[in-house]
């Protein structure tokens, strides 16, 4: 067991916001240069990894116990969206495993030692998927199973997994995460998709490996906001609602592509000419408002997140917690996202032309990315739709994923 030394891995500078987005930015044009060989290897490139490591990108949400900046996570998300406008499975992968630091911290702290004590720089992918067998052991349990969608998975050295306890006395079952080290399991190569192409988003397949106690993480703590990590990670940015935090990892990607597929169009719609109508896209009404309802749109998801966030660590700055009320109505806003991102850029698509079924337009690939970004779970609005509905009509609440 490692020595638990306040501050041990501290970094004595930790940059301004400003700072973190703008290096961000400058990747841009780097990351679309990387993205057609990185979409062929169904892999964010080792490169990419490696600067994003030395941007400090992965310590925004880190406890800075282990070299973290613990920042608030409106930062973290403009980051990402900097870094969709470049490659959007470059920051699915950087939203996915850079929001872990922070679920980490919520952990015991001997989880927190297992994995950086040696090197705090270490990563950790995921799988929340319930699909995994639990057997109850002295001081622990046996895992098993085979997880699908652990994005960045080839880049990480633990996994987290979703799985449910079953009372032995029977009752509602227990979900926690149980945190894996690469030793005791598999990635298999899965990943053949549409869209989202290089987020190497494996299965990893576990055959009864044992679990101590502390690296379990449970979901009612997440809900509560009473998590053991705390003891140890007081900051405010550990007082937040976990769920909150992930599902925004998930959703926030989209943005940072719509407003690429928006650029490009517009760089599209500077010459072109419709070859049958012999009118040009910048003289097509339909086309500049289309333009228009993106931009407008999009500012408005922006400033939609950004304002959550700030209600969320203005409430926990005073001691008080989210309520349940709140967190269903902010959890429908982030899965509604992914969705108006992909109808939005749609319409651009269709008003490039027949050219723009092409394989070079600049728009194909955020379009088809941002269609496979729609299949996770937290960016299905109908699910989320029926719990937030079902509110206003009196019915119980039974997510606690919030």
């Amino acid at each position: 067991m490692a020595t638990s030394i306040p501050g041990l891995h501290a970094k004595d500078i930790i940059p301004e916001a400003a700072t973190l987005v703008a290096r961000a930015r400058a990747m841009i044009p780097t990351l679309k240069a990387r993205a057609a060989a990185a979409e062929a290897a169904r892999k964010v490139p080792d490169e990419t990894i490696k600067e994003f490591q030395e941007a400090g990108f992965f310590d925004i949400l880190k406890p800075k116990r282990w070299g973290g900046f613990e920042l608030e996570p409106q930062v973290f998300y403009e980051v990402q969206m900097a870094i969709a406008e470049g490659c959007m499975s470059s920051a699915w992968v950087l939203g996915v495993v850079g929001v872990h630091p922070l679920q980490l911290g919520l952990f015991p702290l001997q989880a927190q030692e297992d994995v950086w004590s040696k090197d705090p720089t270490t990563l950790v992918s995921s799988s929340y998927q319930p699909v995994g067998k639990v057997e109850k052991a002295e001081g622990g349990y046996y895992l098993s199973g085979q997880w699908g969608f652990s994005s960045g998975c080839a880049h990480c050295e633990w996994v987290f997994l979703g799985a449910l306890i079953f009372p032995e006395a029977g009752g509602p079952p227990e979900y926690r995460t149980f945190l894996v080290p690469r030793s005791d399991y598999q990635i298999l190569d899965t990943w053949h998709t549409f869209g989202l192409k290089a987020t190497g988003s494996h299965d990893v397949k576990v055959e009864r490996a044992f679990v101590p106690e502390h690296r379990t993480h449970k979901a009612m703590d997440g809900f509560l906001c009473r998590n053991p990590g705390q003891a140890v990670n007081t900051g405010d940015l550990f007082k937040l609602p976990w769920a909150a935090v992930f599902t925004r990892a998930v959703s926030t990607a989209s943005i940072g592509a719509a407003q690429d597929a928006l650029n490009s169009f517009l760089e599209i719609a500077k010459s072109r000419v419709s070859t049958n109508t012999g009118m040009a896209t910048k003289a097509d009404p339909f086309a500049l408002s289309a333009a228009a309802t993106t931009a407008a749109e999009l500012e408005g998801m922006r400033v939609t997140l950004m304002k959550v966030f700030d209600d969320m660590m203005a409430l926990v700055r005073q001691g008080k917690d989210v309520p349940a009320d709140q967190r269903v109505f902010y959890k429908y806003q982030a899965s509604r996202v992914s969705r108006r991102c992909s109808e939005l850029v749609d319409e651009l698509l269709l008003l490039s032309g027949a050219r723009g079924i092409f394989n070079d337009n600049a728009i194909v690939r955020q379009w088809l990315d941002l269609k496979a970004g729609r299949a996770h779970i937290a960016n299905n609005s109908n699910l989320a739709g029926l719990t937030l509905g079902g509110s206003f009509l009196g019915a119980p609440v039974m997510d606690t994923f919030l």
